[in-house]
C-alpha cells in the first residue's frame, strides 16, 4: 500500500519498495553491519548475506495510521557490540527517512540473522 504524502502543491504517492530501499541504504551506512539478510532465512534458518543490489529485501514496511514501522534483518560483524549497533540502525534509519522522505517513523525494529567474520 503506497505511502500518500499531501502538500500545497498536490499529493505525492511513495511506494513501499521505495521505503524499504531508502531504510536499506541507510543502515548499511552504519558501522558493524556487513549486509542485509534475507527475511526467508528466518524459515530457512540459514541467513543469506544480500549485496547491495538487493537493499529491500531485508526490509518490511507496515503503515499503522500516520507512523511507518520497519522490520530490518541484518547480518553483523564479529566482534562488535551487537546492541550499539543496532541501536545506530535504529537512529539512522529513522533520521534518514524523516529528513529525506518526510515520514513519521515509529518503530525500527531490528532483527539479527547472523554474524559473519571478516577477513
Amino acid at each position: 500500500m503506497p505511502l500518500q504524502l499531501v502538500s500545497e502543491n498536490g499529493k505525492i504517492d511513495v511506494a513501499d519498495q521505495v521505503i524499504a530501499v531508502i531504510a536499506g541504504s541507510a543502515a548499511l551506512d552504519c558501522y558493524g553491519l556487513v549486509g542485509m539478510a534475507s527475511r526467508k532465512g528466518l524459515k530457512d534458518g540459514i541467513a543469506e548475506l544480500l549485496g547491495r543490489e538487493n537493499l529491500s529485501r531485508g526490509v518490511e514496511v507496515r503503515h499503522e495510521g500516520e507512523f511507518v514501522h520497519l522490520d530490518l534483518y541484518v547480518i553483523v560483524s564479529y566482534g562488535t557490540k551487537i546492541s550499539e549497533v543496532a541501536h545506530n540502525i535504529q537512529s539512522k534509519v529513522k533520521y534518514v527517512l524523516k529528513e529525506v522522505v518526510g515520514l513519521k517513523v515509529d518503530l525500527v525494529n531490528v532483527n539479527v540473522q547472523g554474524v559473519r567474520v571478516l577477513k
